[in-house]
């Protein structure tokens, strides 16, 4: 159903508590976890990053939609938030090169979203009462219906989502004619992330992550690349063999947010799930290697626990979010195997971790 000016919108979560509003995209009902981001802009690269598959997203910021939409910065052919929750809901854009407004945007991908939402009193009460799920209308207001849909959806913590937005056939970006070989495994991938290694030069070749490890190798790639993703990384039983199965070689292997935490449980650490993640991008993390702080974009909502790395004899931590003090970064000891929880291609946002791309694409370049 069409966007009507002046439709009332509900936001119940599952405690109970309730936010009303007002309408845009789609006139409709979704269900998912509530979780917010903390960024100023690049709200389109947000919506499309399918990290937020199955998750209800409350901007922060208190207007969004005024300078529309550009399809070359999606991360993604499709939108990843089940539903949108802000404070100012702009029709009418002024950027130039914005080919259509973001409700036009919304309503093409069936995105329901409530606006004139209290977000601040919203974004308080999530940070203290933790994620949880959540259900957004336009069209159903009958609290006891509303409660009954979320009772009956499962919790994030319980559901594997890599897969249902994994490519499904493999592709390949960039020079054809280079000899830098990138293999990524698509878990979710943002399309930043590919571009990332394709402007420094790499041919790279995304693969879905059902694709088996000899398939993989028989590529002959010089490097691996494990992305990003949604969902919770324990369920993925055979990606994280597949995983370990590609680290007794001798092959690069870079892991960003879900690949991260892949690699960790590969190597035998474990994850947990968050209070309410890490989602913006102003997340100041501790480089223990040089010495140096950086500021991160980053999208996630499970961690990988200190103490399992702690007592692990693989790995070594070597980045801290100065928030919280969880796990940013981890390297495996004695092979060029290295993670990052945050996002360093970032859209939006700094660019301070750009960095591990050079240093990655520097260690295929000087490899046997």
């Amino acid at each position: 159903m069409k966007y009507k000016t002046k439709a009332k919108g509900i936001v119940m979560l599952a405690d109970g508590t309730v936010f009303h509003g007002m309408s845009a995209g789609i006139l409709g009902t979704a269900i998912g976890e509530i979780c917010f981001n903390t960024s100023m802009s690049g709200y389109q690269e947000t919506y499309t990053d399918l990290a937020y598959t199955g998750q209800i997203l409350v901007n922060t910021t208190a207007h969004i939609g005024g300078y529309g939409v550009n399809e070359n910065e999606n991360e993604s052919d499709k939108v990843g938030i089940s539903a949108l929750i802000c404070k100012n809901f702009s029709d009418n854009f002024s950027r130039k090169n914005a080919s259509t407004s973001l409700q036009n945007y919304f309503e093409s991908n069936n995105i329901v979203v409530i606006t004139d939402v209290d977000s601040r009193a919203l974004v308080r009460h999530i940070r203290d009462k933790g994620a949880m799920n959540a259900v957004v209308s336009s069209i159903e207001f009958d609290f006891d219906k509303l409660k009954e849909k979320l009772e009956m959806y499962p919790l994030l913590e319980n559901l594997e989502l890599a897969s249902k937005v994994s490519t499904k056939k493999a592709y390949i970006l960039g020079d054809e004619k280079s000899n830098l070989k990138v293999a990524l495994i698509d878990y979710g991938v943002k399309m930043s992330l590919i571009q990332a290694f394709v402007e420094r030069g790499a041919k790279v070749k995304v693969f879905p992550m059902q694709t088996e490890v000899n398939d993989i190798l028989a590529w002959k790639p010089k490097g691996i690349v494990l992305s990003n993703g949604p969902g919770n990384p324990l369920l993925m039983k055979e990606s994280i063999q597949k995983v370990k199965d590609l680290t007794h070689g001798n092959i690069p292997i870079l892991g960003i947010s879900l690949g991260h935490q892949l690699l960790a449980l590969a190597a035998g650490a474990e994850t947990e799930k968050m209070a309410i993640g890490h989602r913006g991008s102003n997340h100041p993390v501790h480089n223990l290697l040089t010495g140096k702080s950086e500021v991160t974009a980053q999208n996630h909502g499970f961690v990988v626990t200190k103490s399992s790395v702690e007592k692990n004899d693989t790995l070594e931590i070597t980045h801290i979010h100065l928030n919280d003090n969880t796990i940013a970064g981890l390297r495996y000891k004695n092979k060029f195997i290295f993670s990052v929880q945050f996002l360093p291609e970032a859209s939006p946002g700094p660019h301070d971790s750009k960095y591990l791309f050079d240093n990655f694409i520097e260690t295929l370049n000087t490899a046997k």
